[in-house]
């Protein structure tokens, strides 16, 4: 016990002594370090008997908290001191011309998107949006992909370890999944467009493991692939700013639209690029067709009834084709020099409200 009056008497004079932090630092670590004298004397409790080892551990919890006590003091004042003295040396030229401030800029898959909002607003469309990750309902068998169809091989899917009802989750391979969760909750008519993110096993110079898709859908008594085309080229004309834009419809295969349609737009190949609307060449663009009456079935509407049409675009295929960008990867790699050559300012964004759904 005397020891441990001594050696208290000691520690807290030192404490109050230390100039530095170094040497504070020091005499928390010789008394309540791992080997300092307090620890020590803690490891030698089980040898003594049940009232002694009580009141030599009630002495070593108090000598404990007043070092700690003592030394946190001590710190508080030496740091306001070298505070004192930072100030005291530093200054500031109030003169001096300030840092330029960095101008951000809206990334052109944002802008891409707006400009596309806007344009489906006008003609009565509002935005759903969905989770990334989902099951395989929603992604794959509610949209026509029974199990073990072939083109559930196409997606090339990120698959994940969690699973729902015993079927794998995924990382949604289009935005499709939207469409069937809107069916399942809204009463037709139905017509919303689908901006967001897709995932698939796939990376070059016109592909990225993550990329933007988005997806339209109408769902009314008496729709025909007539107002299918009347869509697609009022939005193309618009998205593009071409007036007569040349289309074409060619026939194609999607397990969720019958028939299922790929469109094409006119443009021509020169030496500074691509222009759009004009020569004899085509360029594909985006998929479409009427829904296929097993996904009117699956989400609980009768075909004989309702029937309705989709189309999908990845925006950053347009976005390049519109800006003419020549590669896809940079718009994933965080460049601020490509960024702020193909950024847009705030200006340039519509100025309308979304319409969520």
């Amino acid at each position: 016990m005397t020891d441990l009056v001594t050696f208290l008497q000691q520690t807290l004079k030192a404490a109050e002594e230390a100039s530095t932090p170094e040497a504070l630092d020091e005499i928390r670590v010789s008394a309540l370090g791992k080997k300092g004298f307090l620890t020590e004397q803690m490891k030698t409790l089980g040898q003594l008997d049940g009232d002694a080892r009580k009141i030599q551990g009630q002495e070593l919890n108090k000598a404990k908290g007043e070092i700690a006590k003592a030394l946190d003091v001590k710190k508080q004042a030496l740091d306001a001191a070298a505070l004192d003295e930072k100030l005291k040396s530093e200054s500031i030229d109030v003169t001096l011309q300030p840092s330029p401030a960095l101008k951000g800029s809206v990334h052109p898959i944002s802008q891409t998107i707006e400009e596309i909002v806007e344009i489906f607003g006008k003609m009565g469309f509002n935005v759903a949006e969905g989770p990334d990750i989902e099951d395989d309902f929603h992604n794959f068998e509610a949209l026509n992909f029974p199990k073990g169809h072939p083109a559930r091989e196409m997606q090339d899917t990120f698959y994940l370890n969690k699973t729902h009802d015993d079927q794998p989750m995924v990382l949604r391979t289009h935005t499709s999944p939207v469409q069937i969760r809107t069916m399942l909750t809204e009463e037709a008519p139905i017509r919303i467009i689908v901006p967001g993110r897709t995932y698939r096993c796939d990376h070059d110079a016109t592909h990225s493991p993550m990329f933007h898709q988005v997806e339209g859908l109408v769902i009314e008594k008496g729709i025909h692939m007539g107002h299918l085309k009347a869509t697609l080229k009022s939005f193309c004309e618009q998205f593009f700013g071409v007036t007569d834009l040349p289309m074409r419809f060619r026939p194609s295969f999607f397990p969720f639209t019958e028939p299922s349609v790929e469109v094409d737009i006119g443009c021509k190949k020169t030496d500074k690029g691509l222009e759009i609307g004009a020569g004899e060449d085509w360029l594909e663009i985006l998929g479409a067709g009427m829904v296929h009456p097993n996904v009117l079935k699956n989400c609980g509407l009768n075909p004989q009834e309702h029937q309705g049409f989709a189309f999908g675009v990845g925006l950053e295929r347009i976005s390049m084709l519109k800006y003419g960008m020549p590669d896809l990867r940079p718009f994933f790699e965080s460049d601020m020099r490509w960024l702020e050559y193909y950024g847009f300012s705030h200006q340039d964004m519509p100025s309308k409200e979304r319409s969520v759904s």
